[in-house]
């Protein structure tokens, strides 16, 4: 009987872990749910109608337009008490002259962040470029909507809906940076600068690198499809930084996620080509977000009124979805 008693014990101790368990996941779900839905295209539509006006006059690094740009940005996080992790409203990085190509003026990189409630020295960032290619000698202006406007909005709405979720008591257990970065176009240096120059948090601290480089569009390869994402480097480092990803996209929003690009041989060589390889190549896992090129790449023609909205909001709800998951989960990703 006594045998029997301590069975029936166990077995109603396992249930109620079980349950609480199960209710934890549920809560984590529905409370990931709630903050994503604030990432809304008209948001999108709304910021990067302006990001990528005329008046920014295609965000040449060290041009007027970028520095427009960056004040945007800047006033964008202190709108919505978004911190700087530099100091107290300075979220200017600069970059010198002296650290960038010949007759390249001074620029900037934009850094905002959340504090992790649990683990703060533990650094999730989520990265974009800031600039584009300004203005061509014809006078033309490469406002930049997609390359990389796209992505810039996105970290906006991704910022505003992690503080939305600190507000309510279930920020972050990881701190994230928000790295907008400059001078992607001229060689990946604000990035380069930012990793190894002058890393506001030790790289050894920095967990993973979400990197979002045109994400507004779709390519020729999809078009008249379903919403999907090229994914690029989510293996290279870890694998179960890939295997989050794969799982996060089943569990919240199934989008097609195509890998052609990751492919070790891809002439393109996409994985080279944006901000994500300067973490990469210091060891941080990565992965990058891309819609693929199409025929406005790098053209005047590249502009706001050319993007989904609709699929812009779900493909930045995924990449908020895996943050979240990369931010709360009980341990950082492997490093293989």
């Amino acid at each position: 009987m006594k045998n029997l008693l301590t069975l029936v014990c166990l077995s109603l101790l396992f249930t109620s872990c079980k349950g609480e368990s199960q209710n934890n996941v549920e809560t984590t779900t529905a409370s990931a749910e709630t903050y994503a839905e604030k990432i809304t295209a008209a948001d999108l539509k709304k910021n990067l109608y302006i990001y990528a006006s005329d008046e920014f006059e295609g965000r040449g690094t060290g041009e007027p337009g970028q520095k427009k740009a960056v004040e945007f940005l800047k006033d964008f996080y202190v709108a919505n008490d978004i911190p700087s992790p530099i100091a107290e409203g300075n979220y200017h990085q600069k970059v010198p002259a002296s650290f960038l190509p010949n007759g390249t003026k001074d620029s900037e990189n934009v850094l905002a962040y959340i504090k992790g409630s649990e683990k703060p020295d533990e650094i999730l960032v989520i990265s974009a470029h800031l600039d584009h290619i300004g203005v061509s000698a014809n006078g033309d202006i490469n406002n930049g909507a997609d390359d990389d406007g796209s992505g810039t909005v996105a970290i906006l709405e991704i910022a505003k809906a992690f503080k939305a979720a600190e507000l309510d008591g279930k920020g972050p257990k990881r701190s994230i940076l928000f790295l907008h970065v400059t001078a992607e176009e001229i060689g990946l240096q604000g990035s380069k600068y930012y990793t190894d120059v002058e890393p506001i948090f030790p790289l050894e601290n920095t967990v993973t690198d979400l990197n979002i480089d045109m994400i507004g569009r779709v390519d020729d390869n999809h078009e008249g499809g379903d919403n999907y994402l090229y994914l690029i480097g989510s293996d290279k480092l870890s694998q179960e930084l890939h295997d989050v990803s794969e799982a996060v996209n089943n569990k919240y929003v199934n989008l097609d996620l195509d890998y052609t690009y990751n492919d070790e041989n891809d002439p393109n060589r996409f994985y080279y080509r944006s901000d994500h390889y300067n973490f990469a190549k210091n060891n941080i896992p990565v992965i990058f977000y891309f819609n693929g090129t199409h025929d406005d790449y790098h053209k005047p023609s590249d502009t706001p009124d050319k993007i989904n909205y609709e699929f812009l909001e779900t493909r930045t709800r995924l990449i908020f979805y895996t943050a979240w998951e990369l931010a709360n989960r009980e341990n950082r990703v492997k490093l293989d």
